[in-house]
């Protein structure tokens, strides 16, 4: 039996619906909260024993997740997310085909050649998995933030540091204004009392999710626009961010790459400065007397 609740119409107000409620569900509906939002192949396609077992909760619990948001039971709320998927063509393999390749790696090295190669093929699929994933839309709402701002302010601590500083040296060269918060000497909260409205912050952050980058988006919400590049769309960073970008990387024997997220840092610079560089149209002659 469901709550009352009307069930979703599409996979689209299914998600919104999970993103705006997931704060005031129990620890074990978050965890098949976010299970869906970061993999919604695993519910759509696989069997809730699978789905149970990576997200580490019952089966049952699935069952009580689907009803709480007035579906009859998980089938009914598997059945919305896979004709979502397959309608809309969001990623459909790609995840796990990088779960795969993550779980089928060899543990004992091999010499450095093979190792050459397990990374190689984990950053393609990854890459895949961005090209595919992403929408325009979400790529020309953040350039459309850098291109009306003052300042792009970039923040990144930690595995996220590389991606920030690389942005913040892209847009120079392009002659927009950027300041990296590096938070040195721990005056990341005082580098950040500069943003106004005029200008964008650009926070990266990936799980375990640096608390200096969340602290500086929990500073900018509502004085500046935020767009967070993070791994989930219920990231510490998203929830306050005006626009997610959101970046799967792979991950081979236990590291993380970041050759996603430096290829979304370049098309953002790059974009932005093909937009700069673009001639303008001119002002039509006015007719002759």
């Amino acid at each position: 039996m469901t709550d009352g609740t009307l069930s979703p119409r599409d996979l689209d107000e299914f998600l919104s619906a999970i993103r705006g409620r997931y704060d005031g569900l129990s620890d074990r509906l978050q965890r098949i909260a976010r299970h869906i939002l970061d993999e919604p192949n695993d519910m759509a396609f696989e069997t809730l024993a699978v789905v149970a077992d990576r997200s580490k909760v019952q089966p049952s619990a699935i069952v009580r997740f689907a009803q709480a948001f007035g579906f009859s039971g998980a089938s009914q709320m598997q059945r919305l997310i896979r004709e979502g998927l397959l309608r809309e063509d969001r990623s459909v393999g790609y995840t796990e085909r990088i779960r795969q390749h993550r779980y089928g790696v060899a543990g004992d090295l091999e010499g450095t050649r093979q190792l050459l190669s397990e990374f190689v093929e984990g950053n393609i699929l990854a890459l895949e998995n961005l090209n595919h994933a992403l929408g325009h839309r979400d790529l020309d709402a953040a350039i459309d933030l850098m291109d009306r701002s003052r300042t792009v302010f970039l923040v990144g601590f930690r595995r996220s540091f590389p991606v920030a500083s690389y942005l913040a040296y892209m847009l120079a060269q392009s002659d927009k204004r950027a300041v990296l918060v590096d938070g040195l000497a721990g005056l990341q909260l005082q580098q950040a009392r500069g943003f106004d409205g005029s200008d964008v912050v650009i926070a990266i952050s990936f799980a375990p999710y640096s608390q200096e980058t969340v602290d500086v988006v929990e500073a900018a919400a509502g004085r500046s626009p935020v767009i967070a590049i993070t791994d989930s769309v219920i990231a510490p960073i998203a929830k306050a961010a005006d626009l997610v970008l959101q970046v799967r990387e792979s991950e081979v024997r236990g590291f993380r790459s970041l050759a996603a997220s430096m290829c979304l840092a370049q098309t953002l610079a790059i974009g932005l400065a093909v937009r700069k560089s673009a001639p303008s149209e001119a002002a039509p002659e006015p007719a002759p007397l």
